[in-house]
C-alpha cells in the first residue's frame, strides 16, 4: 500500500548500460610505475564478513564476488608485485545457496520495473559440494567477531542445526578448522581486515532489535542470535586475529565499524511515511481521526498527550508504533474507555492494543522491510480478532499495519535501541584503535566514510556518492551492502590507507580503480 518510489526508468537505463561498461581487470598499464613501499603483496589474505566476500543485492553471486573490494584491490596490487587472489566462488549469478537441494538463502535481487524483487531461477550452489581451497578471500558472510575463532563453524553437520555456517562450510578445509587457521595457514605477505564486528550488530539492528533470528532461515546478514556481542570479547577476538596474522611479520590495513544505523536500510522508511496524497489512505484519515477520539481522550486524562494519534490532511503523518520502552497503560486505558460507556470487551481490546503505542518521531528508525506492512492488514492478527468474537469489520479496521495496528519491535529500532548499538560500535572501535597504534597497520576509517555517504555524499571520479536507498549509488537493493560502484570506492580508499601508511604509490601512480568502471545495478540476466 505505502511503497517507496524512485526515478526508476532513468535508474534503470543507467544500470544497464553501466552493465556493459562493468570492467574487472585493469585497461591500460599506469603512466608512472607503481611500488610497494615497505609492504609485500605476493600472498595477499583478506579477513572479514559479508562486505569482505563481496555480498551485494541480499545474497552472494559471481559478479559480486568479482567486484568484493578485496578482490579489486588485489588486481591493482598485480602492478605492484601482487600475486594470485584466490576467492571461493559460487556456482552462478541468481545467488543463493542450496542444502541438500532445498533453497536457505535465496536469489538476488533486481529492479522490475516497481521495486526490488528477486530473480527468476533457483540457486545452483550446494553447501555440501566442498571446494578445495586455500582461498585468499576469507570473507564469510554472517560471521561475528567470535565465530571467526570458533571450531566448528565450518562443520557441515552444523548447517542444518544452525551452528555452522554455510558460507564456511563449503570452503573450510576441514570440519572443525577455524576461520582464523584456514587464513593463517595461508602465511600471508600482507593482509586486509573489515568490519570483523559489523554483523555483531548488525543482527540486533535488522531484527529491530529483537535479539533473535524470527525468520528460521539462514540469513547472512543475521545469522544465528541477533545479541550484541560483548566489547570485552570482540577486544580479545581483534588481538587474536591480529597477533595471528602478523605473527611472520606481515604488514596490512584495517577498516573499523561503520554506524549501521546510518545505512539505508534504517533510513529509506521515513517516520512520517502516510501521506495524505495516497488515495489509499488519505480519503479515510477523517473516519480514522474520529475513531482515535476516545484514545486520545483517555491520553489526555492520564497525562500523556505526546501519545495521542492524530493525522495530518495536509502533511504527512508519523506512523503508529509499539514502544517497549515506556509505560504500559493498558489497565489505565482500559478503565477510561469503560467509564466512559464502552463495552467492557472493546476497552480492553484497546487498551491492550494501545498500551504501548505512540506516533512515531524522527529519533525512530523503520527497518526496510517494514514498508512490506505498512498500511497493510496482518492477518495473522486479524485471524486473533476474529477468533474472539470481533466483528470482521471491525477486526480488519484494527489491524492495518503502522495506521491502527501499531508496528512492533522487529519493525522499528526506537532510540534506546540505537544507544545500544552505538555504545557497542564506539568500544568495538576503540579496540581498533589501539591495535593499529600498537601493531603499526594501515587504517581506514569506515565509520567516517559511512557518515560522509549518509550526510551529503562523497565525491569520486566526477560521481556523487551518497547514502540514499537505489538512487545514491553506493549501496545494492539490500539497502545494507555495498553495490559494485560502492565496493571499488572502498578499495580506493584502502588503497590510499596503504600508501600512507608503507609508502606504495597507487594514488599518485594514478592506479586507483576509476568508479564508473563499476555498475550500480544489475539487470535481471548476468553470464
Amino acid at each position: 500500500m505505502f511503497k517507496i518510489k524512485y526515478i526508476w526508468a532513468l535508474l534503470m537505463v543507467v544500470a544497464l548500460s553501466s552493465c556493459e561498461q562493468g570492467k574487472y581487470d585493469r585497461e591500460i598499464e599506469p603512466p608512472v610505475e607503481v611500488v610497494s613501499g615497505e609492504a609485500d603483496f605476493s600472498n595477499m589474505v583478506s579477513l572479514g564478513a559479508s562486505f569482505v566476500a563481496g555480498i551485494a543485492d541480499g545474497t552472494l553471486y559471481l559478479e559480486s564476488q568479482k567486484n568484493s573490494f578485496p578482490n579489486i584491490i588485489a588486481q591493482q596490487m598485480v602492478l605492484a608485485g601482487g600475486g594470485e587472489f584466490v576467492q571461493p566462488l559460487v556456482n552462478d549469478n541468481i545467488g543463493g545457496l542450496l542444502l541438500g537441494g532445498n533453497v536457505i538463502a535465496g536469489p538476488r535481487l533486481w529492479f522490475n520495473g516497481v521495486g526490488p524483487v528477486p530473480v527468476d531461477g533457483t540457486p545452483s550452489t550446494e553447501v555440501s559440494d566442498i571446494i578445495t581451497g586455500p582461498f585468499n578471500n576469507m570473507g564469510v558472510p554472517g560471521a561475528k567477531c567470535f565465530h571467526l575463532v570458533a571450531p566448528g563453524y565450518g562443520n557441515l553437520a552444523g548447517v542444518p542445526l544452525g551452528l555452522a555456517n554455510p558460507y564456511f562450510a563449503r570452503m573450510a578445509s576441514s570440519p572443525n578448522v577455524t576461520v582464523l587457521e584456514d587464513a593463517a595457514t595461508q602465511n600471508a605477505s600482507f593482509f586486509i581486515i573489515s568490519e570483523i564486528a559489523g554483523n555483531d550488530v548488525l543482527g540486533y539492528a535488522t531484527s529491530g532489535g529483537v535479539g533473535v533470528d524470527q525468520t528460521g532461515n539462514f540469513d547472512p546478514t543475521t545469522y544465528g542470535s541477533n545479541d550484541i556481542t560483548d566489547p570485552n570479547v570482540f577486544a580479545q577476538v581483534l588481538n587474536t586475529v591480529v597477533e595471528t596474522m602478523t605473527v611472520n611479520g606481515a604488514k596490512g590495513v584495517i577498516g573499523n565499524i561503520p554506524a549501521v544505523t546510518s545505512l539505508p536500510y534504517f533510513t529509506a522508511v521515513p517516520y512520517n511515511a502516510l501521506d495524505p496524497s495516497n488515495p489509499a489512505f488519505g480519503p479515510l484519515i477523517p473516519q480514522l481521526n474520529g475513531l482515535y477520539a476516545g484514545l486520545n481522550q483517555a491520553f489526555e486524562i492520564i497525562g500523556v498527550p505526546e501519545r495521542s494519534i492524530v493525522f495530518s490532511e495536509t502533511e504527512a503523518s508519523p506512523l503508529v508504533i509499539n514502544d517497549e520502552s515506556i509505560p504500559d497503560l493498558s489497565n489505565s486505558i482500559t478503565l477510561i474507555l469503560a467509564g466512559g460507556g464502552l463495552d467492557l470487551p472493546t476497552a480492553t481490546l484497546l487498551g491492550n492494543q494501545f498500551g504501548q503505542a505512540r506516533p512515531a518521531t524522527e529519533a525512530d528508525l523503520m527497518v526496510l522491510t517494514s514498508q512490506t506492512v505498512i498500511g497493510a492488514v496482518n492477518e495473522e492478527y486479524f485471524g486473533q480478532l476474529v477468533g474472539q468474537g470481533v466483528p470482521p469489520e471491525q477486526a480488519g479496521q484494527l489491524s492495518v499495519g503502522g495506521i491502527t495496528l501499531p508496528l512492533q519491535d522487529q519493525w522499528v529500532l526506537l532510540p534506546s535501541e540505537q544507544a545500544s548499538i552505538k555504545t557497542a560500535t564506539d568500544a568495538y572501535n576503540v579496540s581498533i584503535d589501539a591495535v593499529v597504534a600498537q601493531k603499526g597497520l594501515g587504517f581506514v576509517d569506515s565509520e567516517e566514510l559511512l557518515e560522509q555517504l549518509s550526510t551529503g555524499g562523497v565525491a569520486s571520479d566526477g560521481f556523487i556518492l551518497t547514502g540514499d536507498y537505489v538512487t545514491g549509488g553506493a549501496f545494492s537493493l539490500d539497502g545494507i551492502h555495498l553495490n559494485a560502484r560502492g565496493y571499488a570506492f572502498l578499495a580506493n580508499e584502502f588503497l590510499k590507507a596503504i600508501d600512507e601508511t608503507y609508502g606504495s604509490n597507487f594514488e599518485d601512480a594514478g592506479a586507483l580503480v576509476d568508479i564508473g568502471n563499476y555498475p550500480p545495478l544489475y539487470g535481471p540476466i548476468l553470464p
